[in-house]
């Protein structure tokens, strides 16, 4: 639940720059299995501690639908671990250029600016695509050639000389820090999703051999 929360609350503004919702849907189901961990967490402390059957079949129901839950995360991680490359080229350069300091696209140009100061790097391969931004082309960007972000020391209007000594020139450009954040945070997700699914299998071994040694409850 925790890594669910952090992938959508501290890195939420790079999940904007993506086509695929697979990255946020795969925290979302970490978070779910979260609460469902917790709600069963006290079912089973009431099972074991009345010894009542009926709420250890609760209890085993709900040990598979985190199991599910779990392995479902851990598949999808790696499912879009092996297409993260190519959405990433396919569309990262189209939303930057397209989308950047655009109306209603806020959300983009924070994810943008943030991305390009957090990764020090300028463009999506580098800070030439920033002469096909709609933002650029059209003016909007008072006189800049590239968003004032790229600048070493950031200040207004710092985006106007398009130099190394000013701007990140880094090879590979945003795309391939990108690239890396998410594939490592992918396998984070993945790994949390499969080891906790293997410790549910555990507690439903431990459920079922302790449900058959309980005795039938009368009807």
């Amino acid at each position: 639940m925790a890594v669910g929360l952090w992938t959508l609350v501290k890195k939420s503004d790079y999940i904007s720059l993506l086509s695929s919702r697979i990255y946020a849907v795969s925290a979302y189901i970490l978070c779910l299995a979260g609460v469902i961990v917790m709600v069963t967490g006290v079912l089973g402390c009431c099972a074991t501690f009345k010894e009542k059957r009926r709420l250890l079949r609760v209890y085993f129901v709900l040990l598979m639908c985190i199991f599910l839950l779990e392995i479902l995360a851990g598949v999808l991680a790696y499912i879009y671990y092996q297409q993260l490359s190519d959405e990433l080229k396919s569309n990262l350069k189209n939303t930057m250029v397209e989308k950047y300091k655009q109306p209603e696209q806020d959300h983009v140009t924070q994810a943008v600016d943030k991305l390009q100061q957090e990764f020090k790097c300028c463009g999506s391969h580098n800070s030439s695509d920033w002469m096909e931004s709609v933002w650029v082309r059209t003016g909007e960007s008072s006189k800049r050639v590239v968003p004032d972000s790229c600048c070493k020391t950031p200040m207004e209007l710092c985006g106007e000389r398009d130099h190394p000594s000013n701007i990140y020139k880094v090879e590979g450009g945003c795309i391939a820090k990108l690239e890396n954040f998410i594939m490592n945070h992918l396998k984070l997700i993945g790994a949390v999703g499969v080891g906790v699914a293997c410790v549910q299998i555990v507690g439903m071994i431990f459920t079922c051999c302790l449900y058959r040694s309980l005795k039938a409850e009368p009807y």
